[in-house]
């Protein structure tokens, strides 16, 4: 049975994957428990390819008084899969440290007027490479990220976050 969180006392870690390929739901579902509101967020398929980590979303818990997707969760939940692309990636690297969103814009183009997907990538593509560098000469880094939102073909909502790599304690 799971404890429900406290405030100041960190989750456990995941154990890394140790050369296996990362199994989705159970990442997925240690996310649900080390942060609450995840599954609340109606997140209901999780998939990457390459550089790119994609979600499929219901609309009806993100719902706002207007019947469209509410910013505010759209936003958490662009911010939260960034920090999800990169611990995936330092997991994939068999690295276990804190990542933190050290800034992030959103830009909303369209209303979202149905289930969706959320769809991740760097916003340039040598910065996973340049990240890697960061952390063998510096022990720490940054990255930055794009997250695109689509209904169907539609992109409604396009952030950018920048994900810091903290230094091991």
């Amino acid at each position: 049975m799971n404890l429900p969180r406290q405030p100041g006392i960190p989750h456990p870690r995941l154990p890394l994957p140790e050369g296996q390929p990362e199994d989705l739901a159970a990442f997925q579902q240690w996310l649900s428990e080390a942060i609450p509101m995840v599954s609340a967020l109606g997140i209901n398929e999780v998939s990457r390819q390459d550089d790119s980590l994609t979600w499929q979303l219901a609309l009806s818990p993100n719902l706002n008084d207007k019947g469209t997707g509410f910013g505010g969760a759209l936003t958490a939940q662009t911010t939260l899969q960034g920090w999800c692309w990169l611990t995936l990636w330092l997991r994939e690297r068999g690295i276990a440290r804190d990542v933190v969103v050290a800034e992030a814009s959103q830009r909303f183009l369209a209303p979202v007027t149905s289930d969706y997907r959320l769809v991740c990538t760097p916003a340039l593509p040598e910065g996973p490479a340049q990240l890697a560098n960061k952390l063998a000469e510096r022990g720490k880094g940054r990255i930055a990220l794009i997250q695109q939102l689509y209904c169907g073909e539609k992109l409604c909502l396009e952030a950018n976050g920048s994900y810091a790599v903290l230094p091991s304690r």
